[in-house]
């Protein structure tokens, strides 16, 4: 059994609470600029050239990309062959409390009715797994409000297959128009049941863009939505244009007889996510 000082846990969400914050991923940067070459509109392409931009100067400035620096979420996953010495769930939120507090980034959470804010950006949101191995991998997930708010969830009949999970996928995406900050990343979640198919679809978010489904069934789906995504003409911040969105990912499981569940969950252009292994 491999003991991993609860210390180390902290330090590490600390440093990529920071970093998700002002450091735009190099996949996400790349997409962007292919965006830059398909773009027909000149106020698309204007826009999708000040994101570059503003990525950039996040970077060099280090300071947020955008300034909701979002809700924390965390994805886990614990080898059964490590052990944390110490409170793994403290940890993870004390890491968090310090990178808000260190890096100067906007604390978002508040209570639901009060609005009273707590200060911190805690509790955070956690999803933890136990795999094979002697390691601690974790994917810290800045999401912001904006485009959380534009996601959602369905509870399908079976009879509506393919044909109606593209409806409401293509729906939700134009509908929300201009609110999630376009041009989005959409994570797809199929399958499971009503929680397990929203984690499903934020978990396909964690995957670099350019990279193939790993699931060849499930890649020419995603090249198809993400066709008609952009024929809606939303565009670069909602103002028009042929990008409306960068990506479609889509993650699949296995559900009950009598149900189709689907889950939308739509990112923006600063798709923030870091990965730690220890």
């Amino acid at each position: 059994m491999r003991e991993i000082p609860a210390q180390a846990v902290v330090d590490a969400v600390r440093d990529a609470s920071i970093r998700a914050n002002i450091e735009l991923g190099d996949d996400v940067v790349e997409a962007l600029k292919r965006a830059v070459e398909l773009e027909e509109s000149d106020v698309g392409r204007d826009i999708l050239e000040k994101l570059l931009e503003n990525a950039a100067i996040a970077r060099e400035e280090r300071i947020p990309i955008c300034q909701d620096t979002g809700v924390a979420v965390l994805f886990v996953e614990l080898g059964q062959g490590a052990m944390v010495a110490g409170d793994l769930y403290q940890a993870l939120e004390e890491g968090i409390r310090q990178g808000y507090e260190e890096g100067f980034l906007r604390k978002s959470v508040c209570d639901p009715f009060t609005r009273k804010n707590t200060g911190d950006n805690t509790p955070i949101i956690v999803h933890l797994n136990l795999v094979p191995g002697d390691r601690l991998r974790i994917w810290v997930v800045p999401k912001g409000g904006g485009s959380e708010n534009m996601s959602r969830l369905f509870m399908l009949p079976p009879a509506a297959g393919w044909a109606g999970i593209k409806e409401k996928v293509v729906q939700t995406v134009a509908e929300a128009g201009p609110n999630p900050c376009p041009p989005t990343i959409i994570g797809v979640g199929i399958g499971g049941n009503f929680e397990q198919s929203a984690i499903l679809a934020k978990k396909s978010l964690l995957r670099l863009l350019g990279t193939p489904n790993p699931d060849p069934g499930l890649a020419p789906m995603e090249e198809e939505l993400l066709r008609e995504i952009n024929r809606t003409g939303v565009g670069p911040q909602g103002l028009g244009g042929r990008v409306t969105s960068l990506a479609v990912h889509i993650l699949m499981m296995p559900c009950h007889i009598a149900s189709l569940p689907l889950a939308v969950n739509i990112q923006c252009h600063a798709s923030r996510h870091v990965e730690i292994v220890l």
